[in-house]
């Protein structure tokens, strides 16, 4: 691996002398966690977790007439997971890698490893949090329709090998395949975006035969902005068939900030994902899922909803509000979420009440230097008994969560 990494350094720099632009930069992204209830409760007198994760990348952009090449390069890991005396070379991947072929001034086409992000991240993001992110294996045709106007046609078909036969997908991705269509355009003071996204999951059926069923998302996000308010509203509905099962599912929301004064900001929302009664014994899928979007950045920092949980349950209802602060270097943000279920949770045969508690976000943000970030912040979960029976764990426990972060991003070498 390190052969490998030193010999497309070479490669890159070499090239640089004749191009037209190209860039080198990093990034190296330490963060301590103290994890005591995050995800879900914390069990009745258990110890919650303390640890350091490091994210390090190195990005290479390259520009020249009708081409633009991506890479980066990224080791994730743990403070401690690997001896002193070992290499930890697994650890090392391409986080992105791609070629975009500039066809005219209105299309390209761009394929290989890539980030695909989308509004506000609700559908498909990056997952930029997680220290590992989220990337796909991917081509896009871009169309370029006005200065104001675009749209995108996405299609990814993944493989576990180079396979002489037809072998069951793992899902390591999540999709065996999917195609998408993505419209933007903005007016004065509006912006829209209208999505379609087919995604077909491969699975064995019945006849014990290879089977891609797809579910379908579509849906639309509206953006308006006129002097110190803005606001966003989104609708998505999901149909089609998961595996062998039917789907309906819906979401809604919307948003509204308004800038009280010079250096504050305040702001309103409401989620709504739909679910599933705990007692409904049918097949079909009725719980809305977010797909590949950043689930972090929504439903409380506590990752309690669709970061790797939540699929298929009660679904969500997230009333919330956001104080934010800002001034010069600094940084600061508040934010209370009010949490519900959007179907009906049972304990045995009783139905529980829909509220499931409150979540407490508190961040802290300051510019130290140029390319020197930190950031700071502290989450507190305040569970209901229907929360409880949801998650399992104590609702009793102090079930919070705290972390400090520092990000390094300096550029390297620029030909600009």
């Amino acid at each position: 691996m390190k052969k490998f990494i030193f010999s497309i350094v070479f490669v890159l720099f070499a090239t640089a002398v004749v191009a037209q632009q190209f860039d080198i930069s990093a990034e190296v992204r330490p963060r301590f966690e103290n994890k005591h209830g995050y995800g879900t409760l914390l069990e009745t007198n258990a110890d919650g977790s303390n640890f350091v994760s490091q994210r390090t990348r190195l990005n290479f952009n390259f520009k020249q007439d009708k081409i633009k090449l991506g890479l980066s390069l990224q080791n994730v890991r743990v403070w401690g997971d690997v001896s002193t005396l070992s290499s930890d070379d697994n650890a090392t991947a391409l986080h992105e890698a791609w070629a975009e072929a500039i066809l005219s001034d209105k299309f390209s086409l761009k394929f290989g490893r890539q980030e695909i992000v989308y509004d506000d991240h609700r559908i498909f993001g990056n997952v930029g949090w997680a220290q590992q992110a989220r990337s796909h294996d991917a081509m896009i045709a871009k169309f370029k329709i006005s200065d104001k106007s675009k749209l995108d046609f996405g299609f990814a078909l993944n493989a576990d090998s180079q396979s002489n036969v037809d072998n069951l997908y793992s899902n390591a991705a999540g999709y065996k395949t999917f195609q998408y269509a993505y419209f933007n355009t903005s007016f004065t003071k509006v912006g829209l975006s209208l999505l379609f996204l087919n995604n077909g999951v491969e699975f064995e059926n019945s006849n014990l035969n290879q089977e891609v069923n797809y579910s379908q998302t579509i849906g639309t996000r509206v953006t308006y902005k006129e002097g110190k308010f803005s606001s966003d509203f989104a609708t998505y509905f999901q149909t089609g068939k998961l595996r062998s099962n039917s789907v309906s599912a819906s979401y809604f929301t919307g948003n509204i900030k308004y800038k009280v004064a010079a250096n504050f900001t305040f702001g309103v929302g409401a989620e709504y994902l739909s679910g599933k009664d705990m007692n409904d014994a049918s097949t079909d899928v009725k719980s809305f899922t977010p797909l590949y979007g950043t689930n972090h950045k929504f439903n409380g920092w506590m990752d309690y909803f669709y970061v790797g949980n939540h699929v298929g349950s009660v679904g969500l209802v997230d009333v919330n509000a956001v104080l934010a602060y800002k001034k010069d270097n600094f940084s600061a943000k508040l934010i209370p979420h009010f949490f519900s279920s959007a179907a009906d949770i049972y304990d045995g045969q009783t139905k529980m009440d829909s509220n499931l508690g409150t979540e407490i976000d508190f961040t802290l943000g300051y510019k130290v230097a140029k390319d020197i970030q930190f950031n700071a912040g502290y989450s507190k979960m305040y569970a209901t008994s229907s929360m409880q029976v949801l998650k399992g764990g104590d609702r009793n426990e102090n079930n919070s969560w705290a972390w400090i972060m520092f990000t390094f991003k300096p550029k390297l070498f620029s030909t600009k």
